[in-house]
């Protein structure tokens, strides 16, 4: 199991301050999950907790096999870089690096992971091949690439090492549907191939074909918020 979440409870404080309960998640080695979740529902908070970016107040989130909440943030964030790849909404690249500082980044937190990359160099440009971008294209910066092209490169990014977790935040947002099932072939192309966990994040029901199996945050989570 790549990742179990069970009997977690998280409170956001200050005035708009909400909970969030999650009793049960988890994400099978080599599984794609879809979940879905309107804007509000808790998603992002969910997403955090699974980083460990923040701390449940209680309830375990198991990693590959590691008891995040049991470690100290430096600690989490090696698990997290050494353990998940993270394809962000915003792509969230570095504008004045090239592709390739961009692909290698993670790599630079975490040395189990750049020793399965092998020759990193190599392994980069493969994936961007892999991934259907130009020849060449290592040496460009990232903002000289169209929309798409800067996607596949965080994709590339969250893929190099094989980190056995993939998270995808709403990765498909601004695509349309031919755009949507190219990008999505290119990705399960590769997660297959790496037999890698996938998790993405999604708002868009159509998708759900795609996966091996889709839940709603409404299924799995319960939220309360304050009273204003």
């Amino acid at each position: 199991m790549t990742l179990k979440i069970a009997d977690v409870a998280y409170r956001w404080p200050g005035r708009a301050a909400f909970s969030l309960t999650v009793p049960h998640l988890s994400v099978a080695t080599g599984e794609s999950v879809l979940l879905l979740g309107e804007s509000g529902s808790g998603k992002s908070t969910l997403l955090s907790l699974i980083c460990g970016t923040i701390l449940p107040d209680q309830g375990k989130v198991d990693i590959a096999g590691t008891d995040i909440t049991t470690l100290s943030g430096g600690a989490r964030d090696k698990v997290r870089a050494e353990q998940i790849g993270v394809i962000f909404q915003q792509f969230n690249l570095l504008p004045f690096g090239s592709v390739m500082d961009n692909i290698l980044l993670p790599l630079r937190f975490a040395p189990v992971r750049r020793k399965r990359a092998g020759d990193a160099t190599v392994e980069a440009s493969r994936l961007c091949a892999a991934l259907s971008l130009p020849l060449g294209v290592t040496r460009a910066k990232a903002t000289a690439l169209s929309v798409g092209q800067q996607q596949r490169v965080a994709v590339a990014r969250a893929l190099i090492g094989q980190p056995p977790l993939i998270i995808a935040d709403e990765p498909t947002s601004a695509l349309d549907a031919n755009s949507q099932a190219a990008f999505l072939d290119l990705l399960f192309g590769q997660t297959t191939t790496h037999n890698t966990s996938l998790l993405m994040v999604s708002h868009d029901r159509r998708l759900g074909e795609r996966f091996d199996r889709v839940i709603r945050m409404e299924d799995i989570a319960q939220i309360e918020r304050a009273a204003a």
